[in-house]
């Protein structure tokens, strides 16, 4: 009997890796002759890079860049053994990386992720998953273009400063300089929102707030990316006002499609084709998936969902074992999973589940293949 254990991370505590170790000595316990499969699993938030090199093979490639102020800071990026780059833009261009107080999306800039791009490429790379999570920026992506060779004049021919507000006195996009490798490179972008760049469901008016931007400066940076939009269409005869996650990471995403000819896909779609999943589960009897907390956000692309669908698909019974559950989540006995299981039972704290949670794990999934074994016997 294959069983797969295909989950995500539980944010805060644990990675994919360490809950699929976890989950394994549990089924070992209970299914000792039983041939075990781990793929750690990501979303294309945090945790993808992690996920991506588990699942693949490969190594991280530490390096120095520029943090959303421009300060010098260290990030990485993961080499797959199969030669991809995986990117994740919070490595440089994140929130955390910020102080409360230095939250300023008029002035951060993305030219920390464009150095990650270049410095990958340095290293061979020419096919690029790129994760746009937690970004503090609303620029666009010029700044990750900057980096890329492309230069943002104004009017007079002189280099825009960095930051969303500036883009309001865009003039020219200069292409003379730019890096010529990114056109022998392939990019996909993990996107899980389907925003637009601008307007009332645009990057500056729902992120903005999040990332420091009052509502006089709100207005100014959806103007400004209003701009870098016309100034877009014009120079790169490329329209990225209405795409579907256009405005996400703060218009990351529309700089990715009109400097990088990118592809934005669902972060889980991407790791589910990156990790062969589906053949995995081919082949299997049992599949095993889990994250932190599973509710009603499981079901707008999250790990948990694209896997029992994908398992769905090929009649291959799934068992969920999370953090904890909510009512919502029942919904999923509609999607192929079997059974919910969840380490918070009554009466446990937060911190008491976190603190024991790889022992909690091991006995969850203990619990759930004896049950699994218990249901086989009695239908035969």
């Amino acid at each position: 009997m294959k069983i797969l254990i295909t989950p995500d991370s539980f944010k805060d505590c644990l990675t994919a890796s360490q809950v699929c170790d976890a989950i394994c000595a549990g089924v070992s316990s209970a299914a000792p002759d039983a041939e075990i499969v781990c793929v750690p699993m990501a979303d294309g938030g945090e945790g993808t890079m992690q996920a991506l090199v588990d699942g693949l093979g490969g190594r991280f490639v530490e390096c120095k860049v520029e943090d959303p102020l421009g300060r010098t800071i260290k990030a990485e990026f993961g080499l797959t053994n199969n030669g991809i780059a995986v990117i994740e833009m919070a490595q440089a261009s994140g929130l955390t990386l910020l102080t409360p107080e230095e939250r300023d999306p008029l002035k951060t800039t993305t030219y920390g992720t464009g150095q990650l791009i270049k410095i990958a490429m340095d290293h061979g790379a020419r096919d690029f998953i790129i994760g746009l999570g937690g970004s503090a920026t609303n620029d666009g992506g010029a700044g990750m273009a900057k980096a890329l060779g492309f230069r943002f004049l104004d009017e007079l021919g002189d280099e825009l400063p960095d930051g969303g507000a500036a883009l309001s006195g865009l003039d020219l996009i200069d292409t003379s300089e730019v890096d010529l490798r990114i056109k022998s490179c392939r990019f996909t972008i993990a996107c899980d929102v389907d925003n637009p760049l601008l307007g009332p469901r645009g990057a500056s008016v729902v992120f903005g707030p999040q990332k420091g931007a009052s509502p006089d400066d709100v207005e100014a940076l959806d103007l400004a990316l209003s701009r870098y939009a016309e100034i877009i269409a014009y120079c790169m005869d490329v329209d990225v006002k209405a795409i579907p996650g256009a405005g996400a990471a703060g218009g990351l995403g529309a700089g990715c499609i009109a400097f990088l000819q990118a592809e934005l896909k669902k972060g889980i779609d991407i790791v589910i084709d990156a990790v062969d999943l589906k053949e995995k589960i081919q082949n299997s009897a049992l599949v095993i998936t889990g994250e932190g907390r599973t509710d009603e956000q499981t079901f707008r692309g999250k790990t948990v969902f694209g896997v029992a669908e994908a398992a769905f698909q090929m009649g291959i019974p799934v068992i969920v074992i999370s953090g904890s559950y909510s009512k919502k989540a029942n919904e999923l006995l509609h999607h192929g999973v079997a059974r919910l299981y969840a380490i918070m039972e009554d009466g446990m704290t937060l911190d008491e589940a976190m603190r024991d949670s790889s022992k909690l794990l091991k006995a969850k999934a203990e619990q759930a293949i004896h049950d699994y074994i218990l249901e086989q016997e009695r239908t035969v």
